[in-house]
């Protein structure tokens, strides 16, 4: 079968950073490419807890993006292993199982959890991560019956959602309900991550929220916000009209753009104070904030604009941040890392966040289908890669492969 494949050696690394400041279309066409569109096996089922699902939907992550550019920290790699098929945002149908499934059957619409923890990775006792909840900082992604990973789509033996067939474990599975599409069962992983994000900074009814980034993701967050219940006023800086847009109709009080300070100021009162050299820092400000970009401009700006005792969640992963930390001592701060999901708590009982965001989008507290703007056949790999390389241009919100 035919797959969307990454890999990428010490010696194409080194080569890729030079010729791709040059020609950025390196990291993706010629002798150097990091991905091809190849043939690969058809994935048998591992065990008798596995099941093979025929890939519908699958969508282009801004993450698959970075990998594909060699954008992301060197820090990651152990925990990845190469060739690998990228795609980890999908729906499918199951047309096998294992002998030992019981909750899900052929037929059945499903999507999946691509975390690679310790129950696909066959380790007992699981590790602390994995006893908490949070499977996706698992401890064992390099140990295990499998090649390191921390999910479908980096991981050598376990090829991800852009390809026709692929193989989940049964931790990962989760059965879509009647009339939800399969569009939208591709788009409950980016809920997840803005979910996740909420219920681990959950916004009391009178607090000032900034997200910063109004994409897939910060317009989760924003959809997940108002789908808890939580009153609060909710700002989004995002520069781009149509982003902008998709952040209004997610349920944001406002959206902004400019100098993030005059707006703070404005919006939530603070007071601007001017240090002797550098930018300004902010006494009052936001209580929460929720960056979604991750880069080291927005996480010094939002300290800087963030109140005292306010909390920062980092859900954009950056790379060679630097950071200020006078506004972390100085406004008794605290900045939270969100990586992936796992179990939240919902009246009184964990539930995993994929079955939590699968009951939002039934119940219509969330809405999704609207955000898949483009989508792609997966031999159109070249075209796809584009238009997420210029998503203003082309007025893309999330873009998918559709098999």
């Amino acid at each position: 079968m035919k797959a969307l494949r990454f890999s990428v050696t010490t010696p194409q690394f080194v080569a890729l950073k030079a010729l791709g400041a040059v020609n950025a279309r390196a990291y993706y066409q010629g002798p150097l490419a990091t991905v091809s569109y190849d043939d690969i096996p058809e994935p048998e089922l591992p065990g008798s807890d596995w099941v093979k699902i025929q890939t519908l939907f699958c969508g282009f992550c801004a993450s698959d993006l970075n990998l594909i550019f060699l954008r992301d920290s060197p820090s990651a790699s152990p925990f990845t292993s190469f060739p690998c098929v990228l795609g980890h945002e999908l729906s499918g149908r199951i047309v096998e199982t294992g002998s030992s499934i019981t909750g899900v059957q052929s037929g059945d619409l499903v999507t999946v959890a691509p975390n690679l923890s310790c129950a696909a990775r066959g380790i007992s006792p699981p590790c602390q991560a994995c006893r908490a909840g949070r499977v996706g900082s698992c401890e064992n992604f390099a140990e295990g019956r499998f090649s390191p990973g921390m999910f479908s789509g980096i991981c050598r033996d376990l090829n991800g959602g852009f390809a026709p067939f692929m193989v989940a474990h049964e931790s990962q599975v989760f059965k879509l309900p009647e009339g939800m599409t399969a569009v939208e069962g591709a788009l409950i992983e980016p809920l997840t991550i803005g979910l996740q994000a909420v219920y681990d900074n959950r916004p009391e009814d009178n607090d000032h929220v900034l997200v910063v980034g109004g994409g897939v993701i910060g317009t989760m967050v924003v959809q997940s916000i108002r789908a808890l219940g939580c009153k609060c006023r909710v700002a989004v800086s995002e520069p781009m009209p149509y982003a902008a847009e998709a952040a209004r109709k997610a349920g944001a009080d406002e959206v902004v753009s400019g100098d993030l300070f005059d707006h703070t100021v404005r919006i939530t009162g603070a007071r601007r104070y001017k240090p002797m050299i550098g930018k300004d820092i902010l006494m009052g400000g936001f209580h929460r904030v929720f960056d979604c970009v991750g880069n080291t401009k927005t996480l010094n700006a939002a300290m800087r604009c963030m109140a005292v005792g306010g909390r920062l969640s980092i859900v954009g992963i950056g790379h060679d941040v630097k950071l200020d930390l006078t506004p972390l001592w100085l406004k008794w701060q605290q900045i939270h890392g969100v990586f992936s999901y796992g179990q939240v708590e919902i009246n009184g009982r964990p539930q995993h966040v994929f079955q939590a965001a699968i009951d939002l989008a039934r119940d219509k507290r969330v809405s999704l289908g609207y955000m898949a703007t483009h989508t792609f056949s997966l031999a159109d790999y070249i075209k796809l890669i584009e238009t997420n390389m210029e998503k203003g241009k082309h007025k893309a919100i999330k873009t998918m492969v559709a098999f």
